[in-house]
């Protein structure tokens, strides 16, 4: 049963996150442009919430707060230095000087997250349905604005709409490896649980904060500002129903 739930999610993680890069990817680019704030402000709410509220809490059930709290200090660092192996991306602009390297590169990055995005799951189903759930959404939000970018940068790279669509859906369905693997590694050792939940919110931390903040802060406007931190905390309170449910 546990299983189900954590095939149905890590599939429903990758279509959803590709249909809705689709779609966006259909409207005019002066309204995407509109839309890709609001959507980056709700995933970093969303990430923000699922580390602080769901990963680091029950990471402190079963083990010590020195091991969670030095699990994920090394997280952070790990992912600091797979980023800048172009590894673990999440630019979202189309003419970003990284981006504009080969698509291969892209769709191996995008593979490699997002079959960490299934041990992401996994660990969290876990401990409880509602964590896998919210940890599901969280990354389900913040995988919509990076396939939109990573769309885009394809199609700027000279693939047809047809085959950057095709492509991007085959990497995004390694996070179904992912789960499963880590569902029967993580099942028979479970004390290793906590430490993969750290540094599961690790990474939603550093995403959040090292790459999806800053593109927030080009919007000066004290109207833009209030709406992204509306959306900011409507992430959060997304997460937070989750956590209620699992209480």
């Amino acid at each position: 049963m546990l299983l189900s739930w954590i095939i149905v999610f890590s599939l429903l993680g990758s279509v959803v996150s590709i249909a809705g890069a689709a779609l966006l990817l259909v409207f005019p680019d002066n309204t995407r442009k509109s839309l890709l704030p609001c959507l980056l402000s709700y995933a970093i709410g969303t990430l923000l919430g699922a580390a602080f509220l769901g990963m680091i809490p029950n990471a402190l059930k079963f083990a010590t707060p020195l091991a969670v709290s030095g699990s994920v200090l090394v997280g952070i660092i790990l992912f600091f230095m797979l980023e800048k192996l172009i590894i673990w991306r999440h630019c979202h602009e189309q003419n970003c000087k990284v981006h504009a390297t080969t698509g291969p590169l892209i769709l191996i990055g995008d593979a490699f997250h997002n079959f960490v995005d299934g041990v992401v799951i996994a660990a969290a189903f876990l401990i409880s349905i509602p964590l896998g759930l919210a940890t599901s959404v969280a990354v389900i939000a913040h995988e919509v604005p990076q396939e939109v970018g990573d769309f885009a940068i394809l199609l700027n790279n000279g693939y047809s709409k047809k085959r950057a669509l095709a492509l991007n859906l085959l990497s995004s369905l390694s996070t179904l490896p992912g789960a499963i693997i880590a569902y029967f590694f993580l099942g028979e050792t479970q004390e290793a649980v906590p430490f993969i939940l750290a540094i599961s919110a690790a990474s939603f931390i550093y995403i959040a904060m090292a790459d999806l903040v800053p593109g927030l802060h080009r919007e000066t406007a004290l109207k833009s500002s209030l709406k992204q931190l509306f959306l900011i905390l409507a992430g959060i309170g997304t997460i937070a129903i989750f956590q209620l449910m699992n209480h």
